[in-house]
């Protein structure tokens, strides 16, 4: 059997790779990252495109596409460092509303680009003691952190059992502190709610599982675009970078890095896409494969990222080569909706191999 992509994917995934490399270089990522400008040019010009309607229906004003098409388009944006909101509003809330049926309105908004929604789920993934969100009579109190997207308009946000509900950006009673997190090209939030209005969007665990599986999934692709593109540099450099008369690439030592990551990267784009698939048209193996390519993605990722900058050596850590944009990219990837320990974890439940 060959699994791979249609000429359909292939022409998206071209399409979205020559917008970035136009109108997100790593010129714009910098300034991004440095706080000299935002990403709202490039949303825009990314809607120009359809891309938060991918998964929106075309009779809301989407493009009715399925999240294989979608993880394409988050392998590219890791592939590049962009820095955009589409885990969250281009896949997790669009999944969350359709799945309860709820605001076809915002869809077509959102389809448009013109409305972001930030993803607030650190609560229910791993909820600390000492903190939480609590619905009654209508309102939350509580605080929520590392949520996605602090630039966003609204926030769905998950309780510990699961429900889910939507809150406006402009609610009274809302604060919203942006976080330092290593990773500049994305940004996150601590929610504070003192008694704020919410929707409650749904009660089903089954809205929020399939809203939460296919968001690991597209971190595992953007991890996996990001991972490529760090190897794909150490090869560069190692090809043109010369020691003792020699370019550093006929070393030994260095081919063999090379290989690791090329031999240790390749399985998972296999990996990624069949989890992106699954969610889709394999519903008994989706939340399994989803917490396995997130999981796998986050090791290997970590492992390419650390074995890239060592090919560079010492110039693997300057902000002259810029390396470090995917390599702190990944590591946040590998937290952000669950560690890898958390959500192996997880799919041993699934599996049924612990209680």
């Amino acid at each position: 059997m060959e699994f791979g992509l249609s000429a359909e994917q292939t022409l998206l995934q071209d399409t979205v790779t020559r917008f970035l490399e136009a109108q997100a270089p790593l010129a714009t990522v910098r300034r991004i990252a440095a706080g000299d400008t935002n990403d709202k040019e490039i949303w825009r010009g990314m809607a120009d495109l359809g891309i938060p309607g991918l998964l929106i229906p075309e009779a809301l004003g989407g493009v009715g596409l399925g999240i294989l098409d979608a993880a394409i388009v988050a392998e590219t944006l890791g592939y590049h460092v962009t820095p955009a909101p589409f885990i969250g509003t281009a896949v997790m809330a669009p999944l969350a509303f359709m799945g309860a049926g709820t605001h076809s309105s915002l869809l077509g908004t959102m389809a448009q680009g013109d409305y972001r929604v930030g993803i607030a789920m650190s609560e229910a993934i791993g909820a600390r003691n000492d903190a939480g969100v609590r619905f009654a009579a209508g309102k939350l109190s509580g605080k929520s952190i590392f949520v996605l997207d602090s630039e966003a308009d609204g926030y769905l946000v998950a309780t510990r059992n699961q429900h889910l509900y939507f809150v406006a950006a402009t609610a009274p009673g809302l604060q919203r502190q942006i976080l330092t997190t290593v990773d500049k090209t994305r940004t996150t939030c601590e929610l504070r709610f003192n008694q704020v209005d919410a929707e409650m969007i749904s009660t089903d665990p089954a809205v929020y599982i399939r809203m939460l599986d296919a968001g690991r999934v597209m971190q595992a692709a953007d991890t996996l675009g990001a991972a490529q593109c760090a190897l794909d540099q150490a090869v560069a450099y190692a090809k043109e970078r010369k020691q003792f008369g020699r370019v550093i690439g006929s070393f030994q030592a260095v081919k063999h890095l090379c290989a690791e990551m090329a031999a240790g990267l390749e399985p998972c784009r296999a990996l990624v896409w069949y989890a992106a698939h699954a969610q889709d048209h394999v519903p008994e193996e989706a939340r399994m494969m989803a917490c396995h390519a997130k999981a796998h993605l986050a090791e290997v990722g970590q492992f390419v990222a650390k074995t890239a900058t060592e090919v560079h050596g010492g110039m693997g850590f300057t902000d002259l080569v810029g390396l470090h944009f995917w390599f702190k990219r990944i590591g946040a990837n590998r937290q952000l909706l669950g560690s890898p320990a958390l959500v192996r974890a997880e799919a041993a439940r699934v599996q049924g191999l612990c209680a």
